[in-house]
């Protein structure tokens, strides 16, 4: 039997939705004018005020936002509440090294917990269960998100963050966890590590896993399944719209449910901006409705996909979202970490090398190797691998200072890297996400 957090919200009818999405709309383009002087100045630069917004039929009508413009506004251009208002910020990288930072009221922090409450219920959630929150916690959303649905569902909590496997598996064991949730890539780890200690898939009471902030494959999810004797289900968030919780995957599987009473979803055509109808592929555009603190109208994405309203068979009326198939600029999703090639060639410059350099990424047992390849110029090349094996290790420790993962890196003699006449094939992404 289908389970619901909150079957009023989740099931209501698209007409109740659209009445719900149009009061809550106004209400916030009107916040957002009287409290960002940033947004106000964009809306008047488009000839549009509060009062042209009467319904999300006006919603075209708003400028969107970019990361360009999170980054502009760091860290508090963007911020529509006193700091005294605020109890939390969360973070994610920027294409230079500069952060952006999302702050959240109490309410926002209660409504966020509303969102992933929903998605652990969609997994079949309920207080009687233990859930094993293995994603990050500090900056990043993911540990904190899991951590607070799983705290409103009333379900038994274990705080664990990333990384320690056999700790994480000998919980898992002893107290008996039921729901996990963390990156795919780190649950097939998992998966990999229990079967090396001589555990079957049957040994553990696992029933569902909750994986997102990183592209997976159907394949790598029946081998996930396979491997701890799970359901594993998608989820989808962006730090600056609140994290985890955004959408997420029922019981049926064939996409994820936006929680339309706090975001609403459009699909653009990411060279002219023009909103596309529903079904085609395109940039997927998000607008908070309920956030205070940190509001963004028509945020930008960047990530490809398509919208469906197809009748599910959960019951659930809200629009769902395909995983996303790409993206439609030049940021990498490696390990869960946001990673732009921009960052990459910033450190490069600073410690002195040519921005000639290529990354390649692949999935190996379905953890994502990455590796970087920097030429050196006459003067630094060395034939002394002692020399060499220095300067690659230093090079790995100031990358994992902006990124916060390490690299693989290779320096490589001058001239090594082809050159091409037109763009430059910085990038080589081995994987198959789609």
């Amino acid at each position: 039997m289908e389970r619901y957090w909150n079957q009023e919200i989740e099931c209501m009818s698209r007409e109740d939705m659209k009445k719900l999405q149009d009061e809550r709309l106004v209400a916030q383009v009107k916040h957002v004018w009287d409290n960002v002087p940033y947004y106000r100045q964009k809306m008047e630069e488009k000839g549009v005020t509060p009062d042209d917004i009467k319904s999300t039929d006006d919603l075209y009508k708003l400028p969107f936002l970019s990361k360009a413009d999170l980054r502009d506004c760091y860290p508090y251009g963007l911020l529509a509440k006193p700091l005294s208002e605020c109890v939390r910020i969360h973070s994610t990288s920027g294409t230079t090294g500069k952060r952006v930072v999302a702050f959240y009221t109490q309410n926002d922090v209660d409504l966020w917990n509303e969102c992933c409450a929903r998605a652990i219920t969609a997994a079949g959630g309920t207080k009687d269960d233990v859930v094993q929150v293995c994603y990050g916690y500090g900056l990043f959303t993911g540990g904190a998100g899991l951590d607070g649905g799983s705290h409103k569902v009333g379900c038994l909590t274990l705080p664990m963050s990333s990384g320690n496997t056999e700790r994480q598996i000998q919980f898992m064991q002893d107290l008996k966890s039921t729901i996990l949730c963390c990156t795919p890539s780190y649950a097939a780890y998992i998966g990999e590590a229990y079967k090396e200690m001589g555990y079957k898939p049957e040994d553990n009471c696992l029933k569902a896993g909750i994986f997102g902030a990183e592209p997976w494959t159907e394949e790598m999810r029946k081998e996930i399944e396979k491997s701890l004797g799970i359901k594993a289900y998608d989820i989808y968030g962006l730090t600056e719209t609140s994290g985890p919780g955004v959408s997420f995957e029922c019981s049926e599987q064939t996409g994820m449910h936006i929680n339309e009473d706090h975001f609403i979803a459009e699909i653009i055509d990411p060279d002219t901006g023009e909103v596309l109808p529903e079904g085609e592929k395109g940039e997927l555009v998000f607008t908070s409705i309920t956030k205070e603190a940190f509001p963004l109208l028509r945020y930008r994405t960047r990530d490809i996909c398509v919208l469906s309203r197809k009748k599910c068979s959960c019951g659930r009326t809200l629009v769902k979202m395909a995983k996303p198939m790409g993206r439609s600029d030049d940021m990498l999703i490696i390990r869960g970490v946001n990673v732009f090639p921009s960052q990459i060639e910033t450190v490069l410059i600073a410690q002195g090398y040519p921005p000639n350099y290529q990354i390649e990424i692949d999935r190996v047992n379905n953890t994502d190797t990455f590796d970087i390849y920097v030429e050196m110029t006459a003067e630094q090349f060395s034939d002394t691998v002692k020399d060499v094996q220095k300067k690659e290790a230093e090079l790995v420790g100031a990358i994992k200072t902006i990124l916060g993962i390490n690299p693989k890196v290779h320096l490589v003699s001058p001239k090594t890297i082809a050159r091409s006449e037109g763009k430059a094939v910085r990038v080589i992404d081995k994987r198959k996400l789609v």
